[in-house]
């Protein structure tokens, strides 16, 4: 009888997770299993429990993950950055993984892949490798699948969330372009905007300023490193928002993320940019959710707006660096 494992499974939206048993495949031998030790709950998890982000069933959600090494692959003697690795050390690891032969991945833009051979909490799981979220015992690795070492300064508290929110918000502030001594300015001070205070200050950024509603969050972003926080209803007008941020920022932000999930804060956003800054929108990640645009907000001061889903793998690396520090 073969070793068999648990998993909490998503059948259709608004609907209590079913745990069923799935019987462990063998690993690959370029590949490995790693035991599942803590998984958080990303917000997207519950907008797919909502329906709001569409999933098929049967399927195991959650992708915020870390675990131990339960089964090695024969050929598998380190991780990504070549330190060794045996069965037991805890590792984490991007929660999606690429083909490896489409352009995006050919172009060194794996986070792009249209194919995804893996993705945590979207593929189906009745079928191989059964278990292909968080919300299980175990997780299937393929092979080449981006793995890193986990040190032992290091929390499962604090490494489990990195390999999405952390570590794409340094990826989104790294595209937007952000240098040393920029201004930055964050919309949303959830867990997504505290990261980015954190991750813009070890960047290099200058002022960071973060805009919320709710106190205590504003309080946990000063906490991890905004210098300014503004709570957002103390403002009669989004106008007057955008003229605290330029008055605190030397006349605009170099780049301003927005982290909040509502297209309406799009256009005051864009607003508190300086000339030539980049809008990075993180997460507005349902559609069907729209806002009027004028295009001349972007160019008439030359600036620009981009949208950033996941990260390259490098940046799972710095995040697991920043917290190592």
């Amino acid at each position: 009888m073969g070793i068999k494992g648990r998993a909490a499974v998503f059948l259709q939206k608004f609907q209590p997770l079913e745990f069923w048993e799935f019987e462990l495949p063998e690993v690959d031998p370029d590949g490995l299993i790693v035991q599942v030790t803590l998984a958080n709950i990303c917000g997207s998890d519950v907008h797919a429990w909502e329906g709001k982000t569409p999933r098929s069933g049967p399927t195991i959600l959650g992708h915020e993950m870390t675990g131990r090494v339960f089964r090695l692959g024969k050929n598998v003697k380190t991780d990504a950055l070549g330190k060794p690795l045996q069965e037991g050390d805890r590792v984490v690891y991007t929660y999606w993984h690429p083909c490896f032969r489409c352009p995006d991945c050919l172009g060194g833009e794996p986070n792009l892949c249209t194919v995804k051979a893996a993705r945590a909490g979207r593929d189906r799981s009745d079928q191989w490798p059964y278990f292909t979220g968080a919300y299980a015992d175990y997780f299937y690795l393929r092979r080449g699948h981006y793995v890193l070492k986990v040190p032992d300064s290091v929390s499962d508290e604090a490494v489990a969330p990195i390999n999405c929110a952390f570590s794409e918000v340094i990826y989104g502030l790294a595209q937007g372009g952000v240098a040393l001594d920029d201004p930055v300015v964050i919309q949303g001070a959830g867990g997504l905007g505290i990261y980015a205070c954190a991750a813009a200050k070890a960047m290099g950024a200058g002022k960071v300023v973060i805009l919320d509603k709710l106190a205590d969050r504003l309080e946990t972003a000063r906490q991890f490193g905004a210098d300014h926080t503004l709570n957002v209803e103390e403002f009669t007008s989004a106008e007057e928002r955008v003229e605290a941020v330029r008055e605190l920022t030397g006349g605009g932000a170099r780049v301003v993320l927005e982290v909040v999930g509502s297209p309406e804060v799009i256009r005051e956003g864009i607003h508190m940019l300086r000339p030539r800054g980049t809008y990075v929108i993180i997460g507005n990640i349902m559609p069907g959710l729209t806002t009027p645009f004028d295009p001349t907000w972007l160019y008439l001061q030359s600036k620009r707006m981009i949208g950033v889903r996941g990260y390259e793998p490098w940046a799972l690396r710095k995040a697991l660096d920043l917290l190592d520090t």
